[in-house]
């Protein structure tokens, strides 16, 4: 049976590609949705790629996860920095997670040092852009193997 990834995108990230390229490059999010979708294929990884400007519908596709997925990868924009509600999720969910910015935080503004998720992840990947989506998928898939 495959294991299922959920990866779950928040505020702003839909303007990727037009948003700041500057910063997050000029990929678009329906891009690395077909980049990842590919990747877990050949991981054998069912991708449930999902994205939301809303907090409780982060909230809500973590608890689809906690009932039938395997691994969760994050990139939760600016609720990093300010969401406790993501943090309980994450914290009910039992298996691996990982924390995802395109962006190197701990170079930005110092607001974005601080994760409030961090705490209940198995790690973080950061600061190699549309990259840092497929090095989290090898990460999750090391992860469920192990």
């Amino acid at each position: 049976m495959k294991s299922k990834l959920y990866i779950i995108n928040g505020p702003n990230l839909n303007l990727l590609g037009t948003r700041e390229p500057e910063k997050y490059g000029n990929i678009s999010l329906d891009k690395i949705k077909i980049l990842c979708t590919e990747k877990c294929n050949n991981y054998d990884l069912d991708l449930i790629f999902f994205q939301s400007n809303i907090e409780g519908e982060l909230i809500g596709q973590i608890h689809n996860a906690i009932e039938d997925g395997n691994g969760i990868i994050i990139n939760a924009g600016a609720l990093t920095h300010t969401s406790i509600g993501l943090l309980d999720a994450l914290n009910m969910f039992k298996g691996p997670k990982i924390e995802l910015h395109i962006t190197n935080i701990y170079a930005r503004e110092s607001f974005r040092h601080k994760s409030y998720i961090s705490p209940v992840v198995n790690g973080i990947i950061a600061g190699f852009g549309f990259n840092s989506y497929l090095h989290a998928i090898d990460a999750i898939k090391t992860l469920l193997n192990d």
